[in-house]
């Protein structure tokens, strides 16, 4: 009979979730930057940050493999959206008066 250490199971998950949480963390740092650069709201990208950040510690409420096995950084990453500019409307032309009209 095989028995699993669920001590050693939760360790290895967290290993797991740490290095699936890397790259996200970095793309959502670039975003970040991004959204400061040109005034954006940052609330979104602060959260996801901190979601990123917490993830581990859901490991410890785990009480199974197949709730470790199923614990993952997978999350929409948040991307910045940039608002469309408005097209410039033309300023209205003069028309010329007509020749003798004054």
């Amino acid at each position: 009979m095989i028995v699993i250490d669920i001590d050693k199971a939760k360790a290895i998950t967290k290993d797991r979730l740490r290095a699936e949480r890397t790259p996200l963390l970095a793309a959502q740092d670039v975003a970040f930057q991004r959204a400061l650069g040109s005034g954006s709201d940052t609330a979104a990208i602060v959260a996801e940050k901190q979601r990123l950040r917490d993830v581990t510690s859901l490991v410890d409420t785990c009480t199974t493999t197949d709730e470790l096995k199923a614990l993952s950084c997978a999350a929409p990453v948040v991307e910045l959206v940039a608002e469309p500019t408005p097209e410039p409307t033309p300023e209205p032309v003069a028309e010329p008066a007509p020749e003798g009209e004054a």
